[in-house]
């Protein structure tokens, strides 16, 4: 059984990114959780137990461009299929965080609040956000004058006053109201 989860719908900035993983039965993983409770250096060294000790995990992503001529839910559906075909073992059944599945090949099933419920969707959840944040931290290193180490590419009001103030980056989702909004008012 593979879980998947994502991490980067609600941003205005970045991919979609989303995980699928199988873990071992033999070797459990003590602390799995919603990655959303834990802190950063909890999620990392979970991470690491994450890639040591399950049976394979696969990380994909959808990017901006795909996130703009898509949508955001079709994006992430793609990322969701991508990390699945993604597993060197194919998995029986899958089970995806939320209400909204992709399409694929084995029977998949959905469930609500899954990344607190569902030990392989807690850890899905766990690898998207840490690929997803050390995307942020990236672009923070090149860009800091964005703030992405702060608010992660979140609407949050440093983010918009940002935006207003230099602009949209090439890494913003134009498609998103905010991020249009910011090049309305450059021009």
């Amino acid at each position: 059984m593979a879980g998947v989860d994502e991490a980067g719908r609600g941003p205005l900035a970045g991919p979609v990114v989303a995980a699928a993983v199988i873990l071992d039965p033999d070797h459990p993983i003590e602390g799995l959780a919603d990655s959303k409770v834990l802190t950063a250096r909890r999620r990392e060294r979970l991470a690491e137990a994450i890639r040591a000790h399950a049976l394979c995990v696969s990380v994909a992503e959808a990017s901006v461009e795909e996130i703009d001529r898509l949508n955001i839910l079709q994006a992430t559906l793609l990322a969701m299929q991508r990390a699945v075909r993604g597993l060197r073992l194919k998995p029986g059944l899958v089970w995806v965080d939320g209400n909204r599945a992709p399409v694929l090949e084995q029977p998949v099933r959905t469930i609500v609040k899954g990344d607190a419920l569902v030990p392989a969707i807690s850890a899905a959840s766990i690898l998207a956000k840490v690929q997803r944040d050390a995307w942020c931290l990236q672009v923070h290193e090149q860009h800091p004058e964005y703030g992405f180490a702060g608010h992660k590419g979140y609407p949050t009001a440093e983010h918009l006053e940002v935006l207003r103030r230099l602009g949209p980056g090439p890494w913003h989702r134009r498609s998103f109201a905010p991020v249009r909004e910011a090049l309305g008012v450059l021009r």
